[in-house]
């Protein structure tokens, strides 16, 4: 009866982290920051690229690599993070990427041309793909399970909200100062984030040295980088030319050629075995479809206000304001929310209001009164980070210690990959729509090429909900 008893108690007992610290938040922090102003730097050059394709004479073709390129290298590094997790300690990569994006950002504000500002912004990329799924990695290890949804909830902060807010804040500085200083915005936080890193991050990683597989390497860096090339060269040269249907037909060939070589490999660099798991693969796909929905809209709506509604820049910071503040309200809320409900209830009902708001965006006109606008926004920021962090907690959730780190830089490396490619189907839709209404004042074509664009978008929210319609119940 005492044994019963005892092993009762056992069972009950909340499951400790797999590796514990006294401070886990603080342990954090640094590399939230650094994530945070990663992410921020998806976003927040999209406000300001109308002023950069006048002053830098370029072409909405040209500018888009601003953003696309960025998320290249995130595409390029990422998936050589958990393999460089085994060879260097958590602390030596994320204090190397602080000072990396420094240096970026650095290099960016001082940039007196297009390809120095696009070198600049390359740098800041390497940072973001190294420091992106260490968050995951480590959280997954220093948070007790029973916490895991919570600590998520941060990481889904960090993730919706930088997006979010980066064109307000970058509105704002163009108000007064010029597009430089966004730049220069960066690196203070990232100082704070050095400092916090270095004084309360611990190395919670596994040292092996394992052998490197050159080749797959290769694949991976020509196969990734190819695919986000090929897209964003479409904006420019079209979907049907015969350089960008050979850049994405090779570099499907090589992606698949690398993941085959994973899969075979008995030390793979990232183990997409992972994908087996129903679970973890369902989380997956509903993080990257939510990521290609907020940076494809994000990308669309700071132009639409400008060039569509015809409002001044730094107003046009204010009024994304009101999302961007609910999108951090809802983070918070849904990740708290990710460790007691259900994550279909909360999956479902945030495409469900996405789906709503871009809708009401659709119906959106050159003449359209700014709240109507504001509101169709708020609504969006209420869906979309209502849906990440539930889909986050319930794809890692199905992993183990041994497996978490290759599943959280997996998703991260597609949920960039899906952002890239969105940001460039998104611009070709964009111009696609302006050459149906091309007779139209400059307003009434932006507004139908904005509205194109809106489609891909939706068609993303639509297939997002009825996945989450898939997902079971775990009673347990």
């Amino acid at each position: 009866m005492e044994k019963s008893l005892n092993t009762a108690d056992e069972a009950a007992e909340p499951k400790q982290a797999a590796k514990p610290v006294t401070r886990p938040f603080l342990a954090m922090l640094g590399m939230l920051i650094g994530g945070f102003v990663g992410m921020l730097s998806e976003t927040s050059l999209n406000i300001a690229l109308p002023t950069l394709m006048t002053q830098l004479h370029v072409n909405i073709g040209t500018i888009q690599w601003l953003v696309t390129g960025y998320m290249l290298i995130i595409g390029i590094v990422l998936p050589l993070s958990s393999l460089l997790s085994r060879i260097f300690s958590t602390r030596q990569i994320i204090l190397f990427a602080l000072i990396d994006f420094m240096v970026g950002a650095t290099i960016s504000a001082l940039a007196p041309s297009f390809g120095m500002l696009l070198i600049g912004r390359m740098i800041q990329g390497i940072a973001t793909g190294l420091i992106l799924p260490l968050m995951f990695t480590v959280a997954t290890l220093i948070f007790p399970p029973y916490k895991l949804g919570s600590a998520m909830g941060m990481i889904g902060l960090v993730i919706m909200f930088a997006p979010a807010i980066g064109p307000t804040l970058a509105g704002m500085i163009l108000g007064i100062l010029s597009w430089q200083w966004i730049f220069w915005l960066f690196v203070p936080f990232l100082l704070i984030g050095f400092f916090l890193a270095f004084k309360y991050l611990p190395n919670v990683g596994t040292i092996t040295k394992p052998k490197i597989d050159s080749f797959s390497i290769l694949l991976s860096t020509l196969g990734f980088g190819g695919l986000v090339t090929g897209v964003s060269l479409a904006s420019d040269s079209g979907w049907t030319s015969p350089s960008v249907l050979g850049t994405l037909v090779v570099a499907v060939i090589l992606l698949g050629w690398y993941i085959h070589r994973q899969v075979k490999s008995a030390t793979p660099i990232l183990n997409f075995k992972v994908f087996a798991n129903k679970q973890f693969r369902t989380g997956a796909i509903l993080v990257m479809l939510d990521f290609g929905i907020i940076l494809s809209s994000m990308y669309l709506l700071p132009m639409f206000w400008q060039n569509g509604l015809a409002i001044p820049v730094a107003l046009t910071g204010i009024v994304m304001l009101p999302g961007g503040i609910v999108n951090a309200i809802v983070s918070a809320i849904a990740g708290r929310s990710s460790d007691t409900v259900s994550p279909r209830l909360l999956t479902t009902l945030g495409f469900g209001i996405t789906i709503i708001g871009i809708i009401a965006l659709l119906f959106a006109t050159s003449t359209s009164p700014v709240w109507y606008v504001i509101m169709a926004h708020i609504i969006m920021m209420v869906g979309v980070p209502l849906s990440m962090s539930p889909a986050q907690t319930f794809g890692l959730g199905a992993l183990d210690q041994r497996t978490s780190s290759d599943g959280s830089t997996i998703m991260n490396t597609f949920q960039q990959i899906v952002g890239a490619i969105a940001t460039a189907i998104a611009t070709s839709l964009l111009a696609f729509g302006q050459q149906l209404s091309s007779t139209a004042s400059h307003q009434v074509a932006f507004t139908t090429g904005v509205h194109v664009g809106l489609i891909f978008p939706l068609v993303f929210a639509i297939l997002a909900l009825s996945l989450s319609l898939t997902i079971k119940e775990n009673h347990a």
